[in-house]
């Protein structure tokens, strides 16, 4: 087993740098388009909520054909799925690089502990966008490159312990911060609940 400033990995893993979400390659239009769509898209959903948003209404508010629109994002979760890139490429670059306990240099225990919080923040600013992405098909939350990277974060750090399978632990970890699950129980237990046993259940896994 190998080390790095990331934690142990496997020699057939994928390193976590990989995971990275990575910034499209576009042309110049296409780019000023996207930028736009993203723009007219965030604000629809900030002034009506996402479900109440049609592919319809964000198309006309950032002046482009629906065909382009369609063509580019493949429907609203797609759209949700770019509007998230930005906000998780934050996550992950703290993650890669950024100060302890979040970034490289602290104990495993509390890496684990910062990224679970700082993740939880993450998704309750985003929640309703986040939901979209993992729901808009069976398995869509697994398929998405952002769940892999965490996926893979949270097994180097489970790799540290005595655990038998880091991987099946990091799943069920992750598990804990589905958005439909957080959305479904966090009218009933509260923020502050959901986020002391999203922390109980990582200090017990390590």
């Amino acid at each position: 087993m190998t080390h790095d400033n990331n934690g142990p990995q496997s020699g057939s893993a994928t390193p976590l740098e990989l995971l990275r979400t990575p910034p499209p390659k576009e042309r110049a239009d296409a780019a000023r388009n996207r930028a736009a769509v993203l723009e007219a898209a965030a604000r629809l959903f900030t002034e009506h909520g996402v479900e109440a948003v049609s592919m319809d209404q964000v198309a006309a508010a950032a002046g482009v054909g629906k065909g382009t629109l369609f063509r580019r994002f493949g429907d609203k979760s797609g759209l949700a799925a770019a509007l998230l890139d930005a906000r998780e490429h934050v996550l992950q670059e703290a993650v890669l690089s950024g100060p302890p306990p979040l970034g490289p240099g602290a104990p495993a225990d509390e890496r684990l502990a910062a990224f679970l919080d700082a993740y939880f923040d993450y998704l309750l600013e985003h929640l309703a966008l986040v939901r979209m992405s993992e729901t808009s098909a069976a398995g869509a939350r697994y398929r998405i490159g952002a769940y892999r990277f965490w996926h893979r974060h949270v097994a180097i750090l489970l790799a540290t312990t005595s655990d038998p399978d880091p991987d099946h632990t990091a799943h069920a970890l992750l598990a804990a911060v589905a958005a439909e699950h957080v959305a479904a129980l966090l009218p009933e237990l509260g923020e502050q609940r959901m986020r002391t046993g999203l922390l109980r259940l990582a200090r017990s896994a390590m």
